[in-house]
């Protein structure tokens, strides 16, 4: 055990002497032989969708978890969870009005999982809910993303107000993640539970990304035209893009702590 561990050991404390510039450069280059090493080894590449439904999934499993064994939300960002249930339900009510499959049924299950959370965290455990460094103003995010979705939304031929809360979801899901960073930061010590949590996140949202990468690359561009005209197949594809970056950071001093065989996460300043 002890000779798997002193190899990673010694690339992440090579990785953390390295300057900015070239840690940024190695991170692009691993996510370029992630997506190469997927793209041979998924054959449908719808499948990444999926599994980053479920890894989201997997995460919130691992929260509600933490709220009824440990009987604790501290260390949870309710700002987060409530963002979250408000893409979801939007993106289930675009699901059921303009596309309903499989991601449906995902979402429901999702969005009820996440409210579920929530219940726990304003009611049963207020107590140990840390209101004072969950301190994220929630309209930094609402209304830029609302303003976003009025200007830039897909083109296609459904009503206007489904288009918009289409665009609106997909730019919030973006960002819903930035309280519980922020939360984090605040704090500067994660505990593991809400560490795998926001790593499940990190996950999803990298197959989330690598799916569209792939299905434009596959289709050699068709995709984005099939989204539509104009800026908004582009911004699909940024957002996907940003989610992956917000969550990068916090997901390599993960598996940095757990290489050094830490339990609990301690970031340093600057990570949010």
């Amino acid at each position: 055990m002890r000779g798997t561990k002193r190899p990673l050991g010694v690339v992440m404390a090579w990785v953390r002497r390295q300057p900015p510039k070239v840690k940024a450069f190695l991170a692009v280059v691993t996510g370029m032989a992630a997506l190469v090493f997927i793209r041979f080894i998924v054959h449908d590449h719808d499948n990444l969708f999926v599994a980053a439904e479920a890894a989201h999934a997997l995460g919130i499993g691992v929260l509600i978890y933490k709220l009824t064994k440990e009987r604790t939300c501290a260390g949870l960002s309710l700002k987060s969870q409530d963002l979250t249930a408000l893409f979801l339900a939007v993106r289930l009510y675009c699901s059921f009005v303009m596309e309903y499959d499989i991601h449906t049924i995902l979402d429901t299950a999702t969005l009820v999982a996440t409210l579920f959370v929530i219940y726990m965290i304003r009611f049963k455990l207020r107590s140990t809910y840390m209101v004072d460094k969950d301190n994220f103003a929630l309209y930094y995010v609402v209304v830029p993303c609302a303003a976003l979705a009025l200007l830039i939304h897909p083109s296609t031929s459904h009503n206007i107000v489904n288009r918009i809360c289409w665009a609106f979801c997909v730019y919030l899901e973006a960002v819903s993640v930035l309280p519980q960073l922020r939360l984090m930061q605040n704090t500067k010590i994660v505990e593991p539970f809400t560490a795998h949590y926001v790593f499940a996140l990190g996950v999803a949202r990298f197959l989330s990304c690598a799916h569209w990468v792939l299905q434009v690359l596959d289709t050699r561009g068709r995709l984005l035209t099939a989204l539509g005209y104009g800026l908004w197949p582009s911004m699909v594809l940024l957002s996907e893009i940003v989610q992956t970056f917000i969550l990068a950071d916090f997901c390599y001093y993960y598996v940095k702590s757990l290489v050094g065989g830490q339990l609990v996460l301690r970031l340093p300043s600057g990570v949010v």
